[in-house]
Order: structure tokens, then sequence, then C-alpha cells
């Protein structure tokens, strides 16, 4: 049977790693991965995360199944966290399942709408996270783009996202990034969530919101207000999260789906549907990552503390997208890169094109996805003049 499969590409970020991983230039730079790091290039267990796990290590008393749902103080708390004290909370219109890692979340949510709907298309941006389109596709689903980010300007085509949205029909489905989007990081504007939103509700389309950045933008509470504008004005839609950036819990796999519905009784049977989803792919999520965040977030201590952790998480992100923009000018770096400090999280295109970015690599040892999306958080004040020269010398030739 398996004599007839044939070799799959090598995932082109996974592949770029390992090459990495194996150059012993001591200059290199790797500006690919999409995980957050700190000055000196680690990705940092948070303080808040080790008290945690200090607590649930003395305080454990058993190994049992969570349940398909998982922990339920977890699900309470990241819908808490999502919505706020949103009425929905209250009128049970939103229920919240723990899954393995937002990338569960989105392959529960899938499963989801192909058994709701098999014909159903789903819509996101283009560009977008480059595994959704395999994540939709692995569950049967049509796959459509529309408009998003331009280019040639560095912001949004938010004109022709509207004018296709104004087409989407009925029963299908439109994917937005909740904040920092991945890999543009261009975000919608409170005024632009109220126009897809007014569209959304004369074209019956439904929301499925990808929230894996809250608290990287522009706050915690900032960050949701495009999901807490939907959820005042849309009959229903699904959210999908993810604890991986903001606690820095990456290797936990923990992460949420919330399914929104008319009333209580549809939300009901809607999540009994999700939960019979979930059984028939993983059936129980694991239990640590939950643990962790439920701890964090049941206790006023360390949920300051880590609110202070994220914030400096935040900053340094914001802080560094103002830096790299004056490094590149102040290095003679050809065009103007001031768009990269009014985006938001971890990623910025650059804009140049494939043979500089393999020029970059080969001469350099700077490693960057094929698209020119970077890591900003890859950057540092140890690599910073190398890279904006490195990239001088290249773009300059």
């Amino acid at each position: 049977m398996f004599d007839q499969l044939q070799p799959v590409p090598t995932d082109p970020i996974l592949g770029l790693m390992a090459e990495f991983k194996a150059d012993p230039n001591p200059k290199k730079v790797d500006l690919s991965v999409g995980v957050y790091k700190d000055e000196v290039g680690n990705t940092p267990v948070l303080k808040s995360v080790k008290k945690a796990e200090a607590f649930r290590l003395e305080n454990e008393t058993s190994k049992s199944y969570l349940g398909l749902a998982g922990n339920a103080d977890f699900n309470s708390l990241i819908t808490q966290l999502i919505f706020g004290e949103h009425q929905i909370i209250e009128s049970s219109r939103v229920k919240t399942a723990q899954t393995p890692g937002g990338t569960g979340s989105l392959r529960v949510a899938a499963e989801l709408i192909k058994r709701a709907n098999p014909d159903a298309t789903i819509w996101v941006t283009n560009p977008t996270w480059a595994n959704h389109l395999s994540i939709f596709k692995a569950a049967g689903l049509k796959v459509e783009e529309f408009p998003y980010f331009d280019f040639d300007t560095m912001g949004l085509k938010f004109n022709e996202t509207v004018e296709t949205l104004s087409k989407v029909p009925e029963g299908d489905v439109v994917l937005f990034h909740a904040c920092c989007h991945n890999p543009s990081g261009m975000d919608l504007n409170i005024e632009q969530w109220q126009t897809v939103a007014d569209i959304a509700k004369q074209q019956k389309f439904t929301f499925l919101i990808d929230s894996a950045y809250q608290g990287f933008g522009s706050g915690l509470e900032e960050d949701a207000a495009g999901i807490r504008l939907l959820a005042d004005q849309v009959e229903q839609m699904i959210v999908c999260s993810s604890c991986s950036k903001n606690f820095g819990l990456y290797r936990e796999r923990i992460g949420a789906i919330s399914i929104v519905g008319r009333d209580a009784i549809k939300t009901e049977i809607t999540f009994s549907n999700t939960l019979n989803v979930i059984r028939a792919i993983y059936s129980m999520p694991p239990a640590h990552g939950a643990d962790i965040v439920a701890t964090i977030l049941g206790s006023q201590d360390l949920t300051a503390l880590w609110h202070q952790e994220l914030n400096e998480k935040r900053e340094r992100i914001n802080g560094l997208r103002s830096f790299i923009a004056t490094k590149f000018a102040e290095k003679g770096v050809p065009g103007n890169f001031d768009f990269i400090a009014n985006q938001n999280g971890m990623f910025s295109f650059l804009g140049i094109d494939k043979a500089a970015i393999n020029t970059l690599k080969t001469d350099y040892s700077i490693y960057i996805v094929g698209s020119s999306r970077v890591n900003v958080a890859g950057v540092n004040d140890t690599n910073a003049n190398y890279l904006a020269e490195s990239l001088a010398a290249v773009l300059n030739k």
C-alpha cells in the first residue's frame, strides 16, 4: 500500500529551520520561524508560567481524562479573556472547548463547518497563514481568497475586501485574524470591523475568527475589540484561539474553540456537535497547558505578573518595529520601510524579491521565507546592524 505514496515537499519554514541550525556562520540570523524571541534569541518560559507549573506539580491529584471539552476552569476563563464581560456569556450564547493548540481548534472548526454545510466555502485573506489552506482542505472544504494586503502600498486593500465580501453567498464562512495579522501585520480598525459586520448581516455568511495573538498588538482588551463588536451584532460565529504566543506555551499545544450561537439552545446543539467532532479526532485534550493557563488566570497575583510579562513582550515588539525602520534608513537600505512601524504583531513583509532573499541566505546566512515575511522578534541589538548592512549590500547591487 505505501509503495503508492509519493514524496511530500518539505514545509518551507521547517526546511529553513533545518538549514539555519546546520549553518556554521556565527553571524547567522533567523527571521523565518514564527515564535517570540527575546533580546538574546531565546523563547523564554514566563515567570508566571513557572509559578503556575510549580503549583500544579504540588497540587495535581489525578491523571485521569479531562473529558471531551477539557479543563472547565480553563474554558470559562479563556472565554472571559476573549469576550470580556459580554452579555453572550450571561445568556449562554457562547460555549468553549479546550483544544490541542490553535491548529487543533481550527481543524475542529473545519470539521464542524463541513458537518453543518458540506458545500460551504471558507474565504481567507490574501495572504494568510499558509497552514490555514492545508487545514481546511484536509477537512474537504473549498477555500477561496479575498483581497486583503496591498504589496504596493504595504497597506490594506479594504475597498477590494468590501467588494468581494459583498458577493460571498449565504452559508459560506469568512476567516479574519482577530489581530496581528499573520503574515502582513496589518489589522482592521474598529470602523472596518463594523463594515464587515454589516456585510455579514446582509450576506448571511458566518465569521471564523483566528485569535492567535491577543495581547501582542495593542493590548488584551484592544486586540479583542473586533471579536466583541461581532459578538454584539452577528447571530453566530466561531472563534479559534491559542495560548502559544501570549502565554509562551508553544510546545504545550493549548488552544480553544468558542462557539457563538443565536440563542442558548442553538449554541448547545452546535456545541454538542463540536464535542462529537472532537471525539472522532483526538477524543481528549492534554492537561498540562490548560492547567497552567487556568492557574494563572484564576490567581490575581499570577494574572498581574502575566500582564506585566505580556506587556514587556508587546512593548519589545512594537519598539523593534520602529528600531528596524530607523536602522534600515541609517544603513542605506533603499526604499521606505516606515510601514513596519505602523503594523502589529510579530510579522511584516519586506517586499523584496526571491533572488534577494536567496542571496541573503547563501551569502550572509540571513534566513527569510520566500514571501519576504520576517519575524521582527528575531531582530536584536546584536544582529540589527549586520542585518541592515547585508540588506543594503544586496539591494544596492
